[in-house]
Parts: structure tokens; sequence; C-alpha cells
């Protein structure tokens, strides 16, 4: 439970998996209310039925590496419901058929050309230039670049059509000459300055080969849907949907919020405050306290994109579904950009092993400039997912049911000079005593990404009440139900 009797009062603006973790890390510290603008919590997080299965309507999966995940899910009691994949081996669909992913490759950057050459996903041509890398001099890196421009240079333009746009692609539904390399691939930009082959500077980040692999990725079995509420009710902040805040000012104790239509304003008071929102909205509340932040922001493109999940009887593939889906490069001109075989990587799923079970399966349509795209209606645009999936798959017959969900500017753009951009938010923020941000704008879209920014938020509100000692003065109260 948040702290009863708290002097201080936090509010959180926005109820996705940022804020709501931002709401837990202050639970113990102060009186915390989290304000949602829409009908619901969880943001991007949100699961319902697609022929009686739960399924995850956006994010299905998170990264195990990094701790904040799995530490909040069993911090909020989940811990029993995490599962891991059956499989993680994906595809790439291109030319007309699929192709392997190369072993030994980050984020389609290969270590290994002789694995480059086994997956035949290259032109002979596109190989060859690709294996110039270990004898090409070394490419200088003088600040941040396109991703496209970074590996071109050392593997040719074939490497980042057929493999490393796609990948990228179906992380920030964007585009590789436009992505930071700084940004996006960290640890490849910095091994890149290390060494002179940037396959070799690949394959210095990745396990050896003889190690055991470990899950890349884990879920919920009720779908990472379930975490949002959990985190709420752990939170024991009191929370607000339907609540807009659509105005933010300094007060001398703190801050005030406006909630609600112009025409019914409601002001509450409160002595710290995260904002925990994309960067158009975070942008607007912004512009009259913090400037340098607000105009920062105004500079974050997001991509729309929507996700169909479609199920089909079993016996309606000819041939098996193998691995956990597949990748299309953009170059082949596809709505899908992405696959996921959800009841071949999520075992769970599958409804029973009869032989009129169900397969589900989930595909990412649209990217950065593609919007035009979702202007189709939901029956169009299911029907457009299933074609293309019955070319690559060869299912036979319509799906037995079909599910739509638009995430309208869904996903940040980390363009080239997203981290000077970061910072130069943070740094405007933080001039500001008792304001802070977070959620996946700023240093990654995954899950345990924007856990971390909740956590870095929590600690500065933390820090600033420690620095004011004794309590607000009564100015600062919050009123509408905090």
């Amino acid at each position: 439970m948040t702290h009863a009797g708290s002097p201080w009062r936090v509010a959180v603006v926005g109820g996705g998996i940022a804020g709501l973790a931002a709401a837990y890390f202050l639970r113990d510290a102060a009186s915390v209310t989290v304000f949602e603008g829409s009908a619901r919590l969880g943001g991007k997080l949100a699961v319902s039925e697609v022929a009686g299965i739960a399924a995850d309507e956006g994010a299905e999966a998170l990264l195990a590496r990094r701790p904040e995940g799995i530490d909040l899910i069993r911090a909020v009691g989940l811990a029993a419901q995490i599962v891991t994949p059956g499989t993680t081996s994906a595809r790439i669909w291109t030319r007309g058929a699929f192709r392997e992913l190369p072993e030994r490759q980050l984020m389609g950057v290969p270590s290994d050309f002789g694995a480059l050459a086994r997956a035949d996903v290259l032109s002979p041509a596109g190989l060859a230039r690709a294996r110039l890398d270990a004898e090409l001099p070394a490419t200088p890196i003088d600040g941040d670049l396109p991703v496209a421009a970074a590996i071109s240079a050392r593997f040719g333009p074939e490497v980042v059509d057929r493999l490393v746009d796609p990948l990228l692609g179906g992380v920030y539904a964007g585009r590789s000459e436009e992505l930071s390399f700084e940004a996006t691939l960290p640890g490849l930009a910095a091994a890149a300055r290390q060494h002179r082959s940037l396959a070799e500077a690949a394959g210095t980040l990745l396990p050896p080969p003889s190690s055991s692999p470990s899950a890349v990725f884990v879920t919920l079995a009720g779908g990472l849907g379930t975490l949002p509420p959990a985190l709420a009710a752990a939170s024991g902040a009191h929370l607000r949907t339907g609540s807009m805040v659509r105005g933010l000012s300094r007060i001398p104790n703190g801050w005030r919020l406006v909630i609600g239509a112009a025409s019914q304003p409601e002001t509450v008071h409160a002595d710290a405050v995260i904002l925990a929102v994309p960067a158009r909205p975070a942008s607007r509340l912004l512009a009259p306290v913090a400037a340098g932040a607000a105009a920062a922001l105004g500079e974050i493109r997001y991509a729309s994109m929507a996700i169909v999940t479609l199920a089909y009887p079993r016996p309606a593939f000819a041939v098996p579904l193998a691995g956990s889906g597949y990748l299309v490069p953009a170059v082949d001109g596809r709505a899908v950009k992405a696959v996921t075989f959800s009841t071949v990587k999520w075992p769970h799923l599958l409804p029973g092993l009869h032989e009129d079970g169900l397969h589900v399966v989930r595909c990412s349509v649209g990217r950065i400039g593609e919007e035009a795209i979702l202007q189709r209606d939901d029956a169009e645009l299911a029907a457009l997912a299933a074609g293309e999936f019955a070319a690559a798959t060869g299912v036979s017959g319509p799906p037995a049911d079909a599910r739509v969900t638009r995430w309208g500017g869904g996903l940040p753009q980390y363009s080239v000079g997203h981290l000077d951009r970061v910072a130069r938010i943070r740094a405007s923020v933080a001039a500001q005593p008792g304001l802070a941000v977070c959620g996946a704008a700023y240093d990654g879209l995954g899950i345990p990404a924007c856990i971390a920014t909740a956590r870095t938020a929590a600690d500065q509100v933390l820090k600033h009440l420690a620095n004011r000692g004794g309590g607000h003065d009564g100015t600062t109260a919050a009123d509408g139900g905090q």
C-alpha cells in the first residue's frame, strides 16, 4: 500500500507500464495518484481473447537477460506465471522463400561469414560484398550515424536490407536509414570503435558457441497484459482513469495539475510529478515549465502499426508451422513486417492437441511512413494480413477468428541524435525540482527498459522529497480524491 501517513503527494501522469512501475517504487514513501487519460490502465500491454484463447494485443514478451522485468513480476506475486518460449528460431521470408536467420548474428549483423552463406539470405553478389568487411580498412565512426550507413559501409546494402532492417523493424516499426546506430545498437557501436571488422565486433558481444543457450524472452501464462493490473494493485496508488492531465505549472511548494475538460477543469496540487506519457503529450505539458525538454521531445517521431491476430484450424496447415515465426524485409514491399506463430512459440497457449485445435498467429502491419495501410477498416486489414500469411505458409481457407489492434503513434523512433536529445530532455527536467520523466521515449522500448526509467524517475523524486524534509504545508494538499 502507498504510505497512508506520508505527508508527500506525488502525481504520476500516465498509467502504462512505466507510470505504474513508478507508482510502485514510490509506494512506501508517498501518497501516489496515477492519472490516466484513457479508460484503462496498461498502455501497450493488454490481453483479450481470440477464438477463446487469451492472447496479448501489444507486447507479448520481455527480455530475460535484463533483470528489471522479471524482478518486478516476482515482486508483485506473478512469479509462478512466468513461462519460457518453446522456440525462438525465427526465419526471413524474402525473395519468395523462407530463409534461415544466420547463426551467430546480432540484430542481423553477421559474425560468421560461413553461417551467413549457409543461410542463403543474400544474393551471391551481396554475400561477396559482405565478406569484404574482413578486408576493408577501419571505418571511422565520427558521431552518431544511421544504422544503415554504419553497417552498409562494412557489409554492403544487402545485409542491411535483408537482415538488419527486418530485425530492427520488428522492434521499432522503423527504418534503418533513419534509426540511430548509437541509440538502437549501443553495444555494437561501442565495439565497432575497438575492432576493424564489424563482424568481429559483433562476435565479441555474442555468447561462446559452446555455451548452453538460456531463455532470451519470457512471458506470463495469462499474457503480459495481466501484469499492469497486478502492478497497479501492488502499488497501492489511487488510480484515476479517464483523467486527462491538460496543464502543468509550478507553485511555491510544488506543482499544479489541471485535469479534465476545459469547461470543467479540476485542479490538483502535488509535491512532485512524474510524466510517464509519450513524447508529444509530455512536450505539451512541459512547454510552460521546461522549454528545452519540450522542444527536444517534440523532435521524437512515432510510428503507427497494428497487430492482426488470426486463429486457424490446425488441419488448415498442410506443412506444420516451424519456428517462432518470420520477418519480412521492407524491400519486398509487403504490408506485414513480422509474423509470430504464437501457439508454437508459446506452447502453453495451445488449446489442446486434438486434431480440431487452433493455431494462433500474430501479424505486425505497418512501418514508419506507411500510415496509409492502416487507413483500411478492420475487415480489410485482417484480410490483407491473412492473404500475405497464406502466400508465405500455404495455409488453406480463411481464419476461424481475427482480431485487429491498432497502436496509433505507438512506437517512438530513436532517430539519429536520439542520445543527445534525451540528454537535453533530462537536463532541462532536472532543473525543475520535483519533476521527472520516464517511459519508452528515452532508453529503450522494451518493458525492462521502461521499468528502469521508472526506477530512475522515482529515485529522483524521492531524493527531492528527502531534501525538502518536513512535509508540505497544506498548500500542496491534493484534492480530487488524492
